[in-house]
């Protein structure tokens, strides 16, 4: 990034917020290879949020671990403004295929955003919160900080997703899924295999029925409802007929009443399942309920505004097709915004090993610390218009 055609392109705070982020650059890329080279899965990111502290402390925040009863959650805060800005991180990585959600990048967006602000916090009459929230993957981290009260004075909440390439850079106008997450366990009698096969009630046999009845709901469902699953138990040896089964699943909608509507029609397939069977089954939550983004128009403006800076495409407003984030539910009770924007060239979607790697290259870093730079300029340009303030403000009301 050419920091000094940035700077002398630059006047007022867009140009200090601009030369503080050259000055760290180097320290947040290091920062983003760090957690990229070390993933650690949700609510476990304890070398992650160490490493963004220390960094928060070193540049003046005062940072509190531990927020929410989440060892791995934090606030750091700088300045006294009347209006409260939180700067969102994520730091946890997926199963076997560590940082393919690009994590490592949400996390030094957001530092390099923070440390842009810091030193004009209260010049622009902000009080500035990085907060680092677990576990986005699976578990609802930022569900768990809003019910335990970390968002509760918290004016407007921003963040930046990366994703492949082509997707909209504009998030007005957006959304993601809603996604439930649930267990279903089957419960039967066991009985040995080949000498009384008949006494058995096969738990088994539910989990295929209910797999079975979801894939023939598929042809019935609207396109882009999602319905996902998979067998965690069915059995442990060929000759004795499971009596206990269990099956991990999920569904999507983009509104929550299509979600109340597909949600009991996905559970009856099991319960038919149980009915065929003779099993008893059981439902259970297993991560809160993510709702859909609401992404706000003000706070879209600004962004849009600075992002187009970096010539990104400010004109496509399609949604990504399909993905859920526990942001949603932050954006749902406070004026909020999740842009998605694209690593040129990479054309692997996320969740991919092809995307972890592409989450680790210089193009992805650059892409980074754009998003980082763009965040700044968008939250000091809402500060210095009332009127915008005033706005957003109302809306979290």
């Amino acid at each position: 990034m050419d920091f000094d055609a940035l700077i002398a392109d630059s006047e007022g705070h867009k140009a200090q917020i601009t030369e503080r982020v050259r000055d760290v650059a180097d320290q947040v890329v290091q920062l983003a290879r760090e957690i990229h080279a070390d993933p650690e899965l949700a609510f476990e990111e304890r070398r992650a949020a160490e490493r963004i502290c220390t960094i928060l402390e070193e540049h003046g925040f005062a940072v509190t671990r531990g927020v929410a009863d989440l060892p791995t959650a934090f606030v750091g805060e700088v300045g006294s403004g009347d209006l409260v800005v939180g700067i969102l991180c994520e730091y946890d990585a997926l199963p076997d295929v560590g940082h393919a959600c690009g994590h490592n990048l949400i996390a030094g967006a957001g530092v390099a955003a923070g440390l842009g602000l810091a030193p004009i916090a209260d010049e622009l009459g902000i009080t500035l919160r990085v907060i680092g929230t677990p576990a986005e993957e699976h578990g609802g981290g930022k569900v768990l900080m809003l019910d335990r009260g970390v968002f509760d004075d918290v004016d407007v909440a921003m963040m930046i997703h990366t994703v492949n390439e082509g997707l909209t850079h504009d998030p007005r106008g957006t959304t993601s899924q809603a996604v439930g997450r649930y267990r279903t366990t089957f419960r039967g009698k066991a009985s040995h295999a080949a000498a009384a096969p008949h006494l058995a009630v096969n738990a088994a046999d539910a989990a295929v029925i209910a797999q079975v009845a979801v894939g023939l709901l598929r042809q019935q469902l609207v396109d882009d409802h999602r319905v996902a699953m998979y067998v965690a138990e069915a059995g442990h040896v060929t000759n004795i007929i499971a009596e206990k089964a269990v099956v991990e699943w999920e569904c999507r909608t983009f509104t929550m009443p299509e979600f109340e509507l597909l949600e009991p029609r996905v559970r009856k397939c099991f319960e038919a399942a149980a009915l065929a069977t003779g099993c008893e089954v059981e439902f259970e939550e297993t991560e809160p309920l993510l709702e859909p983004l609401l992404q706000d128009e003000t706070l879209g403006k600004h962004w849009a505004e600075a992002i187009a800076t970096f010539g990104h495409d400010m004109e496509n407003r399609k949604s990504i097709p399909g993905g859920s984030t526990d942001m949603g539910n932050v954006s749902q009770r406070i004026p909020g915004l999740h842009p998605w924007l694209s690593i040129p060239g990479v054309e692997v979607g996320i969740h991919s090993h092809a995307y972890a790697a592409a989450a680790d290259s210089s193009v992805a870093y650059e892409v980074m610390l754009e998003g980082g730079l763009a965040m700044a300029w968008a939250v000091a340009s809402l500060a210095v218009n009332p009127g915008d303030v005033e706005t957003v403000r109302s809306m979290g009301d």
